[in-house]
């Protein structure tokens, strides 16, 4: 599988990404346009409340609403005062009237409803062409003109109001700022870590850019009660500072995999098969309007890639940087650990266990017992005489030593010591005695075994040992 990536790259990824959205598709929560996937239903006598807030209602209404809601109140505003004019002058008597110097109307040279409704637009636009005009021998039409000119203007600050606002939400920004199709798990500085990629398209920054991450998981407490859609906070660099962004080039978002992360337990396997999703949240204050703008974006678990990190796209050009924004979703595999972070600990502590250096108290305590008992059991065989010398604490003298029954015994004795010698643990502990006593049978030890070899001689020899005998007079002539 590794070779077929490698071979293919990005195709390869875009296809394995396809067959387990396939496999395993499932609502989200927040889409990758940033659209959240929650409607109010039910909301009964709550809902007089969007009234209560009418302008806010108005800017939040799509498009299309707002455009018909526009060109509806122009078009009833109008007709509702063209109609009043023509009242006016249907009451005088004007519309039967010829206007002329013998004649004076309310309105000159309005004889309909339509040369109403145009006498009524002339004066909205304040067009003024002259031919349609009040007299001063119309009160109600002065009182009309007033209201509808104040009418008129509240209707245009409304509206108009409502459109420029629509016009100019930061919400449009908001699609020049990119985030990486997949996220990333691989090793930073020799930790685990989550990754994924931002960017902005535009030359103009974007003011105190701080970007946010939310788990969305649900979940069950140990009492027992489940909580659908639990949010938790992902670290991305609150206490560093990591999280305000410079964002004139594309950056990678790290949040690192520790012990207080919610993916501490997380492994390649069982990446497989958990349910997630990760909202990212990225806001600043648009520079050219200083109105604060927000986008966001989502990782379920089919979009996070194990072992994986992203393609360079920072180069350096004659004086200036460039981005390949062409790689800005690409990745490539990296060795990474299957384990989780949880893992990697627990085996760290059990190897550090094992191969950290024992005390010399407790590596006493491991060894001595087996000497001891060696000592113990050789001490045993030892005769009586050597016995109580191996016991005594105070020091031996040199003739001690040769004080034997028998050669066979003083030879067997010999070899004893000699082990006792070699075996005996000698410990920081041990008083000035029983120092002295193995120092004493480390000197005579070599005595001891020539004293063995002369006592087999005299065997062999009976008049050997005295001094006055010599040893020619025993061996035959030939000897």
């Amino acid at each position: 599988m590794s070779a077929v990536r490698r071979k293919f790259g990005d195709e390869y990824q875009a296809v394995g990404l396809a067959r387990c959205s396939a496999r395993r598709e499932r609502q989200r929560f927040v889409d990758k346009n940033g659209r959240c996937n929650v409607q109010h239903g039910n909301l009964g006598g709550e809902s007089s409340r969007y009234l209560s807030d009418f302008f806010t209602t108005l800017v939040d209404l799509k498009w299309r609403w707002n455009l018909l809601i526009f060109l509806l109140t122009y078009t009833v505003a109008w007709l509702v005062m063209a109609s009043m004019w023509w009242g006016i002058a249907y009451l005088r008597g004007d519309l039967h009237q010829a206007h002329g110097d013998s004649y004076s109307p309310c309105v000159a040279n309005v004889y309909n409803f339509p040369s109403a409704f145009l006498f009524f637009i002339e004066t909205e636009a304040t067009i003024g062409y002259g031919h349609r005009y009040i007299t001063e021998r119309c009160p109600e039409g002065i009182v009309l003109f007033l209201f509808q000119s104040l009418l008129g203007s509240v209707v245009d600050a409304f509206l108009i109001g409502c459109m420029f606002i629509k016009m100019s939400q930061p919400k449009k920004r908001a699609e020049t700022l990119m985030f990486s199709r997949a996220a990333v798990i691989s090793q930073r500085d020799a930790k685990l870590c989550l990754m994924f990629r931002v960017g902005n398209l535009r030359n103009s920054h974007m003011v105190s850019a701080q970007i946010r991450c939310k788990l969305i998981k649900s979940r069950q407490t140990p009492e027992g009660e489940f909580l659908p859609l639990d949010q938790c906070e992902l670290d991305v660099g609150f206490g560093t500072g990591a999280d305000q962004l410079f964002l004139v080039s594309p950056l990678t978002i790290c949040h690192e995999i520790n012990s207080e992360s919610p993916f501490f337990c997380l492994s390649q396997r069982s990446l497989r098969s958990e349910q997630f999703e990760i909202v990212v949240i990225l806001e600043g204050i648009v520079e050219t309007t200083g109105m604060t703008c927000q986008a966001r974006t989502s990782y379920t678990e089919d979009e996070v890639l194990w072992g994986h990190r992203f393609l360079p796209v920072m180069s350096l050009e004659d004086g200036f940087f460039r981005v390949d924004y062409s790689q800005f979703h690409a990745t490539f595999e990296v060795p990474t650990p299957p384990y989780s972070v949880k893992e990697q600990e627990e085996n760290l502590a059990q190897s550090s266990l094992l191969n950290s250096p024992i005390d010399k108290k407790t590596r006493r305590e491991q060894v001595c017992p087996l000497d001891c008992a060696d000592t113990t059991g050789e001490k045993n065989k030892l005769p009586a005489k050597l016995q109580k010398i191996s016991s005594r604490k105070e020091g031996l003298p040199p003739r001690a030593l040769r004080m034997s029954s028998s050669n066979t015994e003083k030879t067997f004795s010999t070899g004893d010591l000699l082990k006792i010698q070699e075996i005996s643990p000698i410990s920081d502990g041990e008083d000035t005695d029983k120092r002295m006593q193995l120092k004493a049978l480390k000197i005579n030890a070599k005595a001891l075994t020539q004293s063995t070899s002369q006592l087999e001689l005299q065997k062999d020899f009976p008049g050997l040992g005295s001094p006055e005998v010599k040893l020619e007079d025993n061996f035959s002539a030939k000897l």
